[in-house]
């Protein structure tokens, strides 16, 4: 069978980020020739979370976000990084997973040459790398990665994969990010396979204000 026969279904996304963000992990990414098995990610809950892009309303970057599920939103960050999310939840409610790192699994050769000279572990160890290693930008936020699959070269898709057992999954603050007041434990929504090489390192935040 191939990955779109293992696709999975709007209705998998269409539940709050803090829910589906553990289920993802394991599961498979597959976009360009590349895929990977998704080992670390964070959950952002929309306008209530200081953390989340949406937090100030919406914009024309972030109105991906504020669309149904299943549908991508990729942004810029730190002059040169593109980083994926997928869109969960309701329509509105602007709550996405960040997808933050990843094992290549197939097309290691064009992961090798976009990432260049460096190990394995760390083609696509963090969100930036991530981005980096799928050739992902603006032009592929809103993709929808649910729709049937219709043989389009840029399509996204999540297959089903093989998800880890609670087990295995390490809870804990997300990279970069603070809660009110900055307590970013407040926000335990980073979720990551125990003992994989190639979650990133984590890193506090600071606090992020609406204006």
């Amino acid at each position: 069978m191939s990955l779109e026969d293992h696709r999975l279904p709007r209705e998998f996304f269409a539940r709050p980020s803090v829910e589906v963000a553990p289920e993802l992990l394991g599961r498979h990414l597959s976009f360009g020739g590349v895929t990977l098995r998704l080992t670390e990610l964070e959950a952002y809950a929309g306008e209530l979370d200081p953390g989340s892009h949406a937090y100030r309303g919406v914009t024309p970057r972030t109105r991906p976000m504020f669309g149904p599920p299943g549908f991508t939103y990729v942004y810029f960050t730190y002059g040169h990084h593109w980083c994926v999310n997928l869109v969960v939840g309701e329509v509105g409610s602007a709550s996405a997973v960040l997808v933050r790192a990843g094992e290549v699994l197939e097309g290691e050769d064009l992961v090798r040459a976009r990432r260049g000279p460096v190990r394995e572990r760390d083609w696509a160890r963090g969100p930036g790398r991530l981005g980096q290693a799928l050739a992902m930008s603006k032009e592929h936020s809103g993709l929808d990665f649910c729709r049937p699959p219709v043989g389009d070269p840029i399509d996204l898709v999540v297959s089903a994969g093989a998800p880890v057992g609670r087990e295995h999954v390490v809870v804990g603050p997300r990279v970069g990010v603070s809660g009110p007041g900055g307590d970013a434990v407040a926000y335990p929504w980073r979720f990551s396979v125990a003992g994989d090489p190639t979650v990133s390192t984590y890193r506090p935040g600071v606090v992020r204000r609406r204006r």
